[in-house]
């Protein structure tokens, strides 16, 4: 496991090298999080993290967004994951969803991207197959810039998440 230590001290690219996955096949907002160091603490560098993501231009953030594979993904599509994004799923039971379960999530999964023109987005952790049914059912009625604003919103929750997996906190201010 990293300490916030060690990621203080490496060098810009090793520091990418470490965290380029926290944030879905995005690289750039570890490397230009890095810049910012030191970091107190794992909250401080997530906080930075998403600044940078925040500060991004529009067609990085969309980038940002469309970097993240459909929930449920099987087949060719699972081999397409992350290991992170494979794990965060399968906890959430998606690898073990029922029939009608996954005919469900393959409708909705498409008739979401109809509507807003990227993936559902949706830290998974702590979901079952029928809170995310029921997640994307809700989130299908908001507004193309408000479900926006929550696909970042949850990038940024996933980021979090994956950070407090593989950081070790030491620092003062890391709790999160």
């Amino acid at each position: 496991m990293l300490t916030i230590e060690a990621l203080n001290a490496m060098s810009v690219q090793e520091f990418t090298t470490a965290l380029g996955s926290i944030f879905e096949h995005s690289p750039w907002v570890a490397s230009r999080a890095a810049l910012l160091r030191p970091f107190g603490g794992r909250g401080q560098l997530h906080q930075a993290m998403c600044a940078e993501v925040a500060r991004a231009s529009a067609a990085e953030q969309d980038a940002l967004i469309l970097a993240h594979p459909n929930l449920g993904a099987r087949g060719r599509q699972r081999a397409q994951l992350t290991q992170s994004s494979a794990r965060e799923q399968s906890r959430a039971g998606l690898d073990a969803c029922t029939d009608e379960e996954f005919a469900e999530l393959l409708r909705l999964n498409e008739l979401y991207l109809a509507r807003f023109a990227f993936p559902f987005i949706l830290a998974v952790r702590g979901h079952t197959p029928e809170s995310i049914l029921a997640a994307m059912t809700q989130r299908l009625a908001s507004d193309p810039a408000t479900e926006r604003a929550t696909a970042l919103q949850q990038i940024n929750r996933i980021a979090g998440l994956r950070l407090g997996d593989a950081i070790a906190d030491t620092g003062a201010h890391g709790a999160q």
